[in-house]
């Protein structure tokens, strides 16, 4: 009588018994795998977002700019690439909504007080540098942080956020700090050029988001002077003003004043900009961006 070389039901309930073990060891490895994986990738589309919205603001497309917002209060999270000055008064038409997948969260935002990142048009710059961190929701310790530098520049991870120890700074951009409270519905921001040519801006009437938001030309004397006005956080306690006078489009001493505050002016500029001043006691934390 030959040899038996089937299989018998105890032989093969012993093998379908290792493959369940096995799986069962593999698929949480698999699963962190797949996981971790999924925040890779939600990063790196970040990061490529970023840049479109930056290119397409340095390419005039619609003769706009474009931004990128995260919203961390829908589920899952998103972030929407639009079209506009910002978020809230975008083009929805041209909105592009990425949803992050559901292992992935946004769990820090700090871009300048807001969720959003604007770029500038010609230089790509923006005044909302900041990081936004992505992590896992099973794994909180997986995480992964993207930079937006003043420049434009958008980088993965801490160590790509380069020194500015070298760089040369001037007055186009300029963010202090201002410790006291501003009556919105009453007070008005006063510029006033060499020349003794000046421009009067109601607070009350630029506001958005609840910020302060001012943008706009001035003939002084035949020759057009171009300021961007603006708070990143507006009495929360204090506040933080930005300004960005170009040197390119602005060529006359300026001092500028809060109507409420008697103590000094907000800042002043030389006809050049290289120099800035500010003799308010309110004001501090002077920084060239």
């Amino acid at each position: 009588m030959g040899k038996n070389l089937g299989i018998t039901l105890v032989e093969l309930l012993v093998i379908v018994g290792i493959l369940i073990i096995l799986t069962a060891i593999a698929t949480p490895t698999l699963r962190y795998f797949q996981r971790e994986s999924e925040l890779v990738n939600s990063s790196e589309e970040i990061i490529n977002t970023l840049r479109l919205a930056q290119n397409k603001t340095l390419a005039s497309e619609g003769a706009s700019q474009y931004g990128v917002y995260f919203d961390n209060l829908t589920s899952p999270h998103q972030y929407t690439l639009f079209k506009g000055k910002n978020y809230s008064s975008r083009d929805t038409l041209f909105d592009e909504i990425h949803k992050l997948p559901e292992s992935v969260e946004i769990y820090e935002i700090n871009l300048a007080g807001g969720k959003e990142v604007i770029f500038e048009r010609i230089f790509g710059i923006t005044s909302q540098s900041g990081n936004a961190s992505l992590r896992l929701k099973e794994t909180p310790t997986k995480s992964r942080t993207i930079f937006v530098q003043a420049s434009g520049q958008v980088t993965l991870g801490e160590e790509a956020s380069p020194s500015d120890e070298d760089r040369i700074k001037d007055s186009r951009h300029v963010h202090f700090d201002y410790s006291r409270v501003i009556d919105t519905a009453s007070e008005k921001i006063t510029l006033t050029f060499e020349g003794g040519v000046t421009k009067e801006i109601l607070i009350g009437e630029n506001l958005k988001d609840g910020q302060i938001y001012w943008e706009g030309e001035v003939d002084v004397l035949g020759e057009i002077q171009k300021l961007k006005i603006q708070t990143h956080r507006l009495n929360n306690p204090d506040s933080q003003f930005s300004i960005h006078r170009d040197r390119r489009f602005n060529n006359k001493a300026l001092i500028i004043n809060i109507s409420g505050d008697t103590s000094g002016t907000l800042i002043e500029y030389s006809a050049d900009g290289l120099t800035t001043n500010s003799t308010s006691i309110f004001v501090s934390n002077l920084i060239w961006q």
